[in-house]
């Protein structure tokens, strides 16, 4: 592998904002989410949040935040005192680029209309709202703790609140699912206008419930009509599908995905949170923070649990296997600027791969034939 040069221009930076709380733990769920017993400790936390940040101040030196997430567990458990102390608190250690996305991730059944009014206040200006299905039977399966009803509600006080920049998540492939119901899912949402839909596939993960005693998924032949009738009906209603799970309307993809899947840089603060920087030596960092949060609330010094540099030669496959994801592709020129390797040092696979009609000639992007072997593509790259 070809030797490695710090980047010339550094990578967007973002924030990745972990709240590891939830009212109830979903049968599919392998997120760092845990069942809430009492009250949320908001204080204990957001101060454990503050000392973290002083830990990796030195990672970032000044760079500005485009992006931040606020994940979970379900975040919209937390005030909007909260996030208003804790942005006013972010913004005194980091600069925030003027436009700066910052999303929150909530759920149905833990909003009202004032809470999202502060949310608003407290400087968030994109919501990500966990509906998964409107369909009560299978709300019921994936042990959501709402209804179609409040799901709608939800939706609608956002907007009454402000928030014109939304994503909605849908899942399809659910237990007993039908294509006539995955549309009707679809139709429902697309009622409300969204500029964005998350809409992905129902997988069985490790450590889940769901993968200890499994449902009756639909099989490979009902998978593929759900999701060609799904398609089918969002590029009807002008969505692009940016990503294999990410459909948008034209310009409202989410920046910090984007960030993500481009070999972007990410803070990462918070109980389990994982981020990734590079720095000025030409390394790449990637490290992670106390999964359980009663021990990161606890933690005294650094809150980092592990970290571990990609090595140059597990660049290339860490770059494309998230840029090729886009069904856009990226510029070659950006293999370089975000790896600090020349693309000469991939020359010989990508000729190989293009020879064979898996990737465009004049960009990083699989052709229609490469997204379907997408995994076997990448093997090139091991």
């Amino acid at each position: 592998m070809s030797a490695t040069t710090p980047v010339a221009v550094n990578p967007p930076l973002s924030l990745y904002l972990h709240v590891p709380w939830c009212v109830r733990k979903c049968p599919y769920c392998d997120f760092n989410s845990h069942a809430i017993r009492g009250d949320i400790p908001e204080k204990a936390y957001l101060a454990a949040l503050l000392e973290d940040l002083e830990q990796d101040l030195g990672l970032v030196q000044g760079r500005a935040i485009q992006t931040i997430f606020i994940g979970g567990g379900t975040p919209s458990l937390m005030t909007g005192d909260f996030y208003f102390r804790l942005f006013e608190a972010l913004r005194d250690k980091l600069a925030f680029a003027t436009d700066a996305e910052i999303t929150l991730e909530a759920n149905p059944g833990t909003l009202e209309q004032g809470r999202f009014e502060a949310f608003r206040q407290a400087g968030i200006n994109r919501l990500s709202i966990g509906i998964q299905s409107f369909n009560p039977e299978h709300l019921r399966v994936l042990g959501r703790i709402h209804d179609r009803d409040s799901a709608h509600r939800a939706v609608e006080a956002a907007r009454t609140a402000g928030f014109d920049n939304f994503n909605l998540d849908l899942m399809h492939g659910l237990p007993g699912q039908t294509p006539d119901q995955a549309l009707s899912d679809l139709r429902e949402a697309l009622s409300h206008e969204p500029p964005h839909l998350s809409w992905y596939q129902l997988t069985l993960e490790p450590n889940t419930e769901f993968f200890s005693r499994p449902p009756d998924l639909p099989d490979d032949d009902r998978l593929w009509d759900i999701y060609r009738a799904g398609a089918g009906l969002l590029q009807e209603n002008g969505f692009e599908d940016y990503e294999v799970s990410a459909w948008c309307q034209p310009g409202r993809a989410s920046r910090h995905n984007l960030n993500y899947w481009t070999f972007g840089d990410y803070l990462a603060l918070g109980a389990g949170a994982h981020g990734k920087v590079s720095l000025a030596d030409g390394s790449i960092r990637r490290y992670w923070k106390t999964r359980q949060p009663e021990a990161y609330l606890n933690r005294i010094g650094s809150r980092t649990a592990g970290a571990e540099t990609i090595e140059p030669d597990e660049r290339p496959l860490e770059f494309l296997m998230n840029a090729l994801r886009l069904k856009a592709g990226v510029a070659e020129s950006l293999f370089a600027e975000r790896t600090g390797l020349p693309l000469e040092s991939v020359r010989v696979q990508l000729d190989q791969l293009r020879k064979e009609g898996l990737l465009v000639s004049d960009r990083l992007q699989a052709t229609a034939l490469g997204q379907r072997y997408l995994n076997s593509l990448l093997e090139r790259f091991l």
